[in-house]
């Protein structure tokens, strides 16, 4: 079953022509001050979605209103008009509402020569309670290997090599198309069990994203990746690239496609599947193997050790059990990344 977002279907060619000329001129401005304090092309292209989604709703239920002359009242009708009639969830009204917040506060603080009275008022308006409207699909062993076994029978090597190195890496969709063939060379591998990329590989993370070094497991990921390999050979592939774009090997693949890939894996097992899930996956194999969190932290590459609790899945009573039994605390062996 695919994973569905509520999309944008607010906004149109010939509604964002009729916007006030005041809102778009804020809107071009703003997004040219983005691009000098180097946000990233994505970033910079989804406040411009939301941005459009505000104005077109302003355009129909409040007169094409300059967005100086917004008032409270005004952000309270479109919260209520998200959250009733276009569906979106609270998270995704935290996001729109998080975007007009930071034009506001691009006027209020850039622009105050030219709107002096201006004061933004978007979080004063209480945001909706932050409940999930979905439910976090969370995969077994035994569901992993089911898809990778299914892949690989119908020949969809490059498929299966893709799902195991996100299940082997933990890494974004965006990261994923980024690897190279050769940084899986032997030479790459350390302590016998982690390929660690010779070169860091971009990633998320504020202005145009940090770079960071990725590991993925050898032992799990080497059959997936050989037989792609094996298969490229064969269809006379020569990209440097892990994953290349079709139409044009010289360059990688592009990140969206992954999406279509998870589906078709979803439907081996009838589960949600997409990326994120094995970014779970992956920090719950190795927490349950008995690596440290803070070694979990540095492998996946966060700044902070708490999110590795936010991302292991394991159950607390079977964690418990790890450390208990009728005679009381075990001892038990902090294990180390040889050990995986």
């Amino acid at each position: 079953m695919p994973r569905k977002t509520k999309q944008n279907s607010i906004t149109s060619p010939e509604l964002l022509e009729q916007i006030n000329p005041e809102n778009k001129r804020l809107v071009e401005d703003y997004l040219t001050y983005l691009e000098s304090i180097q946000r990233s092309e994505k970033t910079i292209k989804s406040y411009k979605n939301d941005l459009e989604i505000f104005f077109t709703y302003d355009l129909q239920h409040l007169n094409n209103k300059f967005f100086v002359d917004i008032t409270k009242r005004d952000i309270v009708s479109y919260q209520n008009w998200l959250m009733n009639e276009n569906k979106n969830s609270p998270a995704r009204i935290r996001r729109l509402k998080s975007t007009l917040s930071s034009l506001g506060n691009f006027i209020e603080n850039i622009l105050d020569d030219e709107y002096k009275d201006f004061r933004s008022i978007v979080k004063k308006i209480e945001n909706p309670v932050n409940q999930p409207t979905r439910e976090k699909t969370i995969l077994t062993d035994e569901q992993c290997q089911t898809i990778l076994d299914e892949l690989v029978r119908r020949k969809k090597f490059d498929k299966a090599c893709l799902f195991a190195l996100a299940m082997c890496s933990g890494r974004r969709k965006s990261e994923l198309v980024r690897f190279k063939v050769y940084y899986f060379d032997n030479e790459n591998i350390i302590y016998g069990s982690l390929w660690r990329s010779p070169e860091k590989i971009l990633t998320k993370g504020r202005g145009l994203g940090k770079m960071l070094t990725c590991y993925t497991l050898v032992k799990e990921f080497r059959p997936y990746f050989d037989l792609w390999m094996e298969d490229r050979k064969k269809r006379k592939i020569a990209s440097e690239w892990l994953f290349p774009d079709k139409k044009n090997p010289e360059t990688h693949m592009n990140a969206d496609t992954i999406n279509s890939w998870m589906l078709t894996c979803g439907k081996i097992i009838g589960e949600d599947v997409y990326c994120h899930c094995l970014r779970h996956f992956f920090c719950t194999h190795l927490c349950e193997s008995g690596i440290p969190a803070e070694v979990v932290k540095e492998i996946i590459g966060w700044g902070d050790v708490s999110l590795v609790s936010l991302y292991c899945d394991t159950d607390t009573e079977d964690e418990l059990g790890k450390y208990f039994d009728e005679n009381g605390i075990k001892d038990v062996e902090k294990k180390s990344i040889s050990d995986l």
